[in-house]
């Protein structure tokens, strides 16, 4: 009974998404309806539940006129690891356009924006903001003076 329940929750929601159409009347192509049941047709074999309505499959439909159109951003700013970082994108049709920032170890931040379309290509300008700070290491080369005593005799 559960398994029944299931399947026809699963077969509204599916309808409701608009993957199959309902079509009233019969059994459908290819399908087993007992007692004029629920039948998944396009001879995918039925499943005979209710009464009197079959279900026929239809391939989903792509619009592949409709540029495309979206536009993002996303940002990461966490003090414990340092990690710093952002980016934003628009896209209309077959143009991109967008920037994105990060922190550099050496204390910068390296800024992109950039732009792509069919005619132009990709292209970017990356710049940095601030001054770049490197640790400064300083090498000891002094050299011990002093010794180990050996039978009143000091090594260097």
């Amino acid at each position: 009974m559960f398994a029944q329940i299931f399947t026809v929750i699963a077969v509204i929601a599916t309808v409701k998404a608009g993957a199959i159409s309902v079509v009233s009347g019969g059994l459908g192509v290819g399908g087993l309806g007992l007692g004029g049941g629920l039948a998944l047709g396009g001879g995918l074999g039925g499943l005979g539940l209710g009464h009197g309505v079959s279900i026929a499959a239809r391939p989903a439909v792509v619009d592949v006129h409709t540029p495309a159109h979206y536009e993002f951003k996303y940002g990461v700013a966490d003090g414990h690891t340092g990690d710093q970082k952002q980016q934003a994108e628009v896209r209309v049709g077959d143009t991109v356009k967008g920037e994105y920032s990060l922190a550099e170890p050496d204390g910068t931040i390296r800024v992109v924006k950039y732009t792509a379309d069919p005619h132009n290509g990709f292209n970017a300008v990356v710049s940095r903001i601030g001054h770049a700070a490197h640790p400064q290491i300083v090498a000891s080369h002094g050299v011990a003076l002093g010794g180990i005593g050996l039978g009143g005799h000091g090594l260097i």
